[in-house]
């Protein structure tokens, strides 16, 4: 009888998350370690690394692939990126949901930071960050990314992606060789105005540009000393053209703010926070982007308490082996393993997590897909080996 069955499934399902929920991950000296556990009821295959934030040797990263703001490669060729004086990466997750297709392919939907250097700007859903003084915090982000224009008006861009035929978008060298925009609309070549702050660009910062050219076409070149603001057919009927010489101001605000962070990255949903699993809100819309979150798929997320960083990763679309989890599973398995806060990143076949030299989880297209970027953690030689770094 379908109710007996649905009776026989939940408990199986609360018998599983009860053993679950004892889970131990076993750390060598340095506080590093990593576990695949089983639930073969269900089944479930879930794989943790698990990082003592006490020990300095270890700081997290966020890396995207081919070191600029698009491209896709997998999350170990993209482990090559690390600059030696970060220190040897230990354990990768996959990172941000990205555009996969078209010219922008690999464009993050999200917040991301590396080292430093702002790629792309907050996107609707949730980002995570550390601050200067090495606290995580996830939480959803206000954008105040904005232009303001000589003559005084106050225009919202978005950064290094994919340009709406009504809206703004600021490009810098991260884009590769070109804005890749076409259909139209004004783009104005930037170079840095004497006095002020300049490339490469960081979160929480006021910049001032000094318009070298004006064009009234699309694709063009960006170099590692200018910025491109560039307008859509809608935006440049609605603003008017700045003449050549003249001032703008460029603001990367954020809400809360992320000035001198150097590492950021988009995700979402929240699972937890404070500790307790934050409840998964149904959208208004029918598209597998939410659908999808209430069905049994490969899924990652990130969590930390004040002690421990975690990296998980579900194993799904696999009957023999794991079928995934709901991210309400989800969130009640980040609570079990002690997270204070947790943040989902992208599941299905860009799940990876890569744990001493070797992807550990078995991937649901059967091998590594190319994806946009990931969050690393680095061991460093020294507790101060990273600490030259400028900002």
């Amino acid at each position: 009888m379908p109710g007996a069955r649905f009776g026989w499934l939940f408990f199986l399902f609360l018998t599983c998350c009860c053993a679950l929920s004892g889970v131990e991950v076993p750390v060598d000296a340095t506080g590093l370690g990593y576990t695949n556990v089983r639930a073969a009821e269900i089944p479930w295959s879930i794989h943790i690394v698990k990082v003592a934030r006490s020990n300095s040797l270890y700081e997290v990263h966020s890396v995207h692939a081919g070191g600029t703001a698009l491209g896709l490669d997998t999350l170990s060729d993209q482990l090559n990126l690390v600059k030696p004086v970060l220190g040897a990466p230990v354990a990768a997750v996959n990172g941000d949901f990205y555009q996969r297709d078209r010219s922008y392919a690999g464009a993050a939907r999200g917040l991301q930071v590396v080292d430093g250097e702002l790629l792309s700007g907050p996107g609707n859903k949730i980002n995570m960050w550390i601050d200067v003084d090495g606290e995580a915090h996830a939480s959803p982000m206000i954008s105040k990314f904005e232009v303001t224009w000589p003559d005084g008006t106050v225009t919202p861009f978005r950064l290094n992606g994919e340009r709406s035929p009504n809206g703004v978008e600021l490009y810098t060298s991260a884009i590769g060789r070109s804005t890749r925009t076409s259909g139209g609309g004004r783009e104005l070549i930037l170079e840095r105005e004497e006095g002020s702050p300049w490339l490469p660009l960081h979160v929480g910062k006021s910049y001032t540009a000094r318009i070298r050219e004006v064009r009234d076409s699309g694709n063009t070149t960006v170099t590692a000393n200018t910025l491109v603001l560039s307008l859509g057919p809608g935006a440049a009927r609605r603003l008017a053209s700045p003449a050549v010489g003249a001032s703008l101001s460029i603001s990367t605000a954020t809400l809360p703010s992320l000035h001198g962070v150097r590492t950021a990255l988009g995700g979402g949903p929240l699972l937890v926070h404070n500790g307790h699993r934050q409840r998964i809100e149904e959208g208004g819309s029918e598209s597998y982007e939410f659908s999808s979150m209430f069905e049994r798929h490969p899924r990652a997320a990130i969590g930390w308490n004040q002690d421990w960083w975690f990296l998980v990763e579900v194993d799904g679309r696999q009957r023999w082996l794991s079928v995934g989890m709901t991210l309400d599973e989800l969130a009640r398995f980040m609570v079990s393993l002690g997270c204070q806060e947790a943040m989902n990143c992208d599941g299905g076949g860009s799940a990876t997590l890569w744990y001493e030299g070797e992807v550990r989880n078995s991937p649901c297209d059967r091998s590594e897909r190319e994806i946009a970027n990931c969050l690393v953690i680095v061991k460093k030689k020294s507790p101060n080996q990273a600490a030259s770094r400028g900002q």
